[in-house]
């Protein structure tokens, strides 16, 4: 929820990602958060769960394609962002556990 995104939020910060949007509604589904570190665009999605496994597991194929289709609607709003690079990353949390960033977590999560 709300309070992982935020966690999520604070932890790209401290990475020194700018966050370009929160909770973006696009016709196709929502993006949890874009943020932006020099010419990359990271489309983040948040997951909490009772584990970090937990976590990871529920970013299924079907919603890999839906914030893929998202990304997509959000960069065709936005033209002026459509010269970065992009990639989709996920970032995990758990109860009493610090939050995990994976960078590129598609192309990661599929080799899993």
């Amino acid at each position: 929820g709300r309070q992982a995104e935020t966690q999520a939020v604070w932890l790209l910060r401290f990475k020194g990602y700018r966050i370009v949007a929160r909770r973006q509604q696009t016709p196709v589904g929502e993006l949890d958060i874009v943020a932006r570190r020099g010419a990359m665009l990271a489309f983040v999605e948040v997951k909490r769960r009772p584990t970090l496994t937990q976590a990871a597991e529920a970013i299924d194929q079907r919603q890999r394609q839906r914030i893929a289709r998202a990304a997509e609607a959000y960069l065709a709003a936005h033209p002026g962002l459509a010269g970065l690079d992009a990639r989709f990353d996920a970032i995990l949390v758990a109860p009493g556990r610090l939050p995990v960033h994976i960078a590129n977590a598609w192309h990661i999560m599929v080799e899993i």
